[in-house]
């Protein structure tokens, strides 16, 4: 009875520390006319490819699935 107690308990914990530290909020895209226009990955690649104007950093995971974690910014 104790140990469900306490995984009840455990349970509620980490749930609640899910909703109060939600993770990392990603950067949304610069809002300037080159991001604007670029909607695929090949345009994300013309400037932040290794080589170009703005590479990506070493760290930065995973390569080139940009719009899984950058957005637009919303206008309201």
């Amino acid at each position: 009875m104790k140990s469900a107690l306490g995984f009840a308990v455990l349970v509620v914990l980490i749930i609640g520390a899910l909703l109060i530290f939600p993770g990392r909020k990603w950067p949304s895209l610069p809002d300037d006319a080159a991001h604007r226009a670029a909607s695929t990955v090949d345009a994300c690649k013309q400037c932040h490819a290794p080589g170009k104007a703005w590479p990506l950093k070493p760290s930065h995971p995973p390569k080139f699935s940009c719009f899984k974690c950058h957005k637009a910014k919303n206008k309201e």
